[in-house]
């Protein structure tokens, strides 16, 4: 196995394919890959800057990460959608083609059997399986629809690049078997959707959950808890604290030497401080 090599992942996969019979497939599968070449020639990545995995109803594409991503975003929001038009313009309702794509980063290694391993990956390939992505085609009156990891929307689509509007991408929650993922979906929610809160991640159909929320603490500071039995209102005051050096006469009675920590009692009587007298211990 190769070592892993930081990528950009393109994935698109056709709607309702195994609803097709044979002939419609084949037909389907020869547009998924003229839509692919053309997005990806028009955004200047040629085919020595990529790798391909067929999957059937799917294409997997493995970009070098220095081909420029912000060209490919560019395609994927605007060719796409018009090639896809153009398309089904001609096509008969069965032959009709609508995409899910997912594009995303991260490292993939490549095994000696052209197999592609890596975390990254798996995780794009949950966006692509998403129920939310496949909701939200489902309610496009237009033919393509879009999410991009959360790495790839912090490092490229936030800072709104030409072609690339960053309003137009809402934070979503994912579901997946290995716990939520967030990402981020481009175009109008699906219908019982919301957008996960900046900053959570959250799961299909609902807004994230928040972190336990730590405001009026510092960080790493633990909450003050009473004691057990007792609540703030019902303990008494802490009474004050003396410092006596030299003998003390506490009603009457001497206490020699020095002491430290005397809190919640009565003083009464003459107090000897130092060795002098007076009620001001002046």
């Amino acid at each position: 196995m190769t070592d892993p090599v930081s990528r950009t992942i393109l994935l698109l996969d056709i709607e309702r394919f195994s609803d097709r019979d044979d002939v419609e497939q084949a037909y389907l599968r020869r547009m998924l890959y003229d839509i692919t070449d053309r997005t990806l020639e028009r955004a200047g990545i040629d085919e020595t800057r990529r790798l391909r995995a067929d999957r059937g109803d799917s294409v997997m594409e493995l970009i070098d990460a220095n081909a420029p991503v912000t060209a490919l975003l560019r395609a994927l929001l605007v060719d796409v959608p018009a090639q896809l038009r153009a398309v089904n313009r001609m096509a008969s309702s069965s032959a009709q083609i609508r995409l899910r794509g997912v594009l995303a980063t991260g490292y993939v290694a490549v095994d000696k059997h052209d197999g592609w391993v890596g975390t990254d990956l798996n995780n794009a390939c949950r966006l692509l399986d998403a129920q939310l992505l496949r909701a939200a085609l489902s309610e496009r009156p237009h033919d393509f629809a879009l999410m991009v990891s959360d790495a790839l929307y912090t490092g490229v689509v936030r800072h709104d690049h030409p072609g690339i509007p960053a309003d137009e991408f809402h934070p979503v929650g994912v579901d997946t078997k290995n716990g939520p993922m967030r990402a981020w979906l481009h175009g109008p929610l699906p219908s019982g959707h919301e957008t996960a809160p900046t900053g959570t991640v959250g799961s299909i159909g609902t807004a994230g959950t928040a972190d336990q929320d730590h405001r009026g603490t510092g960080a790493g500071e633990a909450p003050r808890v009473p004691a057990q039995g007792t609540s703030p209102e019902s303990r008494p005051a802490p009474g004050p604290v003396f410092n006596f050096n030299g003998a003390v006469n506490i009603g009457g009675s001497v206490v020699a030497g020095d002491q430290h920590g005397v809190s919640g009692g009565q003083v009464t009587g003459d107090v000897n401080m130092g060795g002098r007298n007076g009620g001001d211990g002046s």
